[in-house]
């Protein structure tokens, strides 16, 4: 995988990185600007209004990063949120925004659109809790593999080996990124590239069970 800076924007944006994972090429949008995020928010419906899955509801990839506690049994507010649609990443520093723009309150609170990610259901609790952001309609890509693959063990699986299993795809996700400083007011480039890949890799992952009917 290869990290680059975009020269031609695809869409208004404040800072863009072309990723690259094998084949896929994924545009990602780290900012902590709310303009930035209502940008690619509709961005994001205008192109994706009619590319809804069979049941009409347009599938999107969430995840969080926190900066890990010191303590034991802490927790630091959400840092980042990330959003995925095919090879579109948001990347939202929400921890430094001056505000949540009520493009993204709606977005997420939009019950016709089904929101896709590993332990999601806590990432969407810790986004009401630390930020007053509901997600209307979650679900949980590890409970999904379950059903749709009729394996078990999958109820407890990670993105490493839903990847695998699902895609056919080995990823590496390093402990020294895991757990760096999600709260920097820059991200580094590997914090990017690793964002980019768990979000777009849960798309891909929501994608292709829900296809399986």
């Amino acid at each position: 995988m290869s990290i680059v800076f975009a020269h031609e924007l695809v869409y208004p944006r404040d800072q863009c990185y072309n990723v690259y994972l094998d084949s896929d090429h994924i545009r990602a949008l780290p900012t902590d600007s709310p303009s930035m995020v209502d940008l690619w928010v509709n961005y994001i419906l205008s192109i994706h209004r009619r590319r809804l899955d069979g049941r009409g509801r347009l599938i999107v990839s969430l995840d969080v990063e926190w900066r890990p506690p010191f303590l034991s049994g802490a927790r630091n507010p959400i840092a980042t949120l990330q959003l995925c649609v095919g090879g579109d990443c948001l990347i939202f520093q929400i921890i430094h925004a001056a505000s949540v723009p009520g493009s993204l309150f709606t977005f997420l609170a939009n019950s016709e659109f089904t929101f896709m990610g590993v332990g999601i259901r806590r990432d969407a609790e810790m986004l009401l809790e630390d930020y007053g952001l509901q997600v209307a309609n979650v679900v949980d890509l590890a409970v999904l593999a379950e059903e749709k693959l009729g394996i078990r063990a999958l109820r407890n699986a990670g993105l490493k080996r839903l990847a695998s299993e699902v895609l056919g795809r080995y990823i590496e996700k390093p402990l020294s990124i895991t757990t760096s400083r999600w709260d920097n007011r820059e991200l580094t480039p590997a914090q990017v590239q690793y964002a980019t890949m768990d979000a777009f890799l849960s798309y891909e992952i929501g994608r292709t069970l829900n296809a399986m009917g």
